[in-house]
């Protein structure tokens, strides 16, 4: 066989190994859709001062009562508080971004048009879940502030990246609790459902005073709340958690993520079918 014979066979190989000009196009469509949907609810949230506001604002407003005017020149409740303070925040954003917009959208019949158009629907999760991120950062950027500026806590580089990983990435379960809440709520309900879930639980779990100083009965109840767990993830970082393996803090909120992905599925599906 000749030169000429083997490159001539060897072309097709190459040729069909390689990417298709038309499933590259589609893949930067994709994508492109992703990344609007996430810019176009970036921009409607933090334009929505009752929504944006608040998120941010309300748990660097606890911590300077609780944290600093409370607990002055005692840097061990502070870094404490900001534990915690960190997870309530974060969780804020998470359960309204997906719980009461979504019902929002859903009864003002947006969610109707995007499932008619060729967007994916993954994308509509996708863009709240950045968003929420985005904005569990900014709660966590104004609680650093407010401890670093106005307390004696004293945190490494490491220990401060550590607790905004555990923290950012710790609200995934939340988000997954706001879209069952967000699909199963009417639109006029759901703001109030949201924070008769949100609040009950974030003081059950000792993000607004330490769990210890809860009666016994409450704290046991506490180990049944995600945010506990959470928290105590949070709280390792800093050495002043309550005990509990980081393994077995992990694996129950991993349990409560499949919980509530499921009901999500499920709630989802039921809609479908109706």
């Amino acid at each position: 066989m000749n030169n000429s014979q083997i490159i001539n066979n060897a072309q097709p190989m190459h040729s069909s190994q390689s990417m298709n000009p038309s499933q590259s196009m589609k893949m930067g469509q994709t994508l492109n859709i992703y990344y609007l949907e996430s810019k176009f609810e970036w921009l409607k949230s933090i334009r929505n001062p009752a929504f944006a506001l608040p998120a941010i604002l309300f748990p660097a407003l606890f911590y300077i009562f609780f944290g600093v005017l409370m607990n002055q020149h005692d840097p061990q409740a502070a870094t404490y508080l900001l534990c915690t303070y960190g997870t309530f925040g974060i969780i804020g954003p998470a359960l309204f971004s997906f719980g009461a917009g979504l019902a929002v959208e859903r009864g003002q019949g947006w969610l109707d048009i995007k499932d008619a158009s060729p967007m994916p629907a993954s994308a509509q999760i996708v863009s709240r879940l950045l968003v929420s991120m985005g904005f569990s950062v900014m709660v966590l950027v104004s609680l650093g502030v407010v401890a670093f500026s106005m307390t004696d806590v004293s945190l490494t580089l490491i220990q401060v990246l550590t607790l905004s990983t555990i923290l950012v990435f710790g609200g995934l379960p939340f988000c997954l609790l706001g879209l069952t809440l967000g699909l199963l709520l009417k639109a006029e309900s759901a703001p109030a459902v949201v924070n008769l879930v949100y609040l009950p639980m974030s003081f059950l779990s000792g993000l607004w005073i330490p769990i210890t100083m809860l009666p016994n009965f409450l704290q046991s109840m506490a180990e049944f709340l995600p945010p506990y767990h959470l928290s105590q993830l949070a709280l390792k970082v800093v050495a002043l958690d309550v005990g509990g393996s980081v393994v077995k803090h992990l694996a129950i909120l991993a349990l409560f993520t499949v919980i509530f992905f499921v009901l999500a599925i499920l709630v989802s599906n039921k809609k479908t079918v109706r």
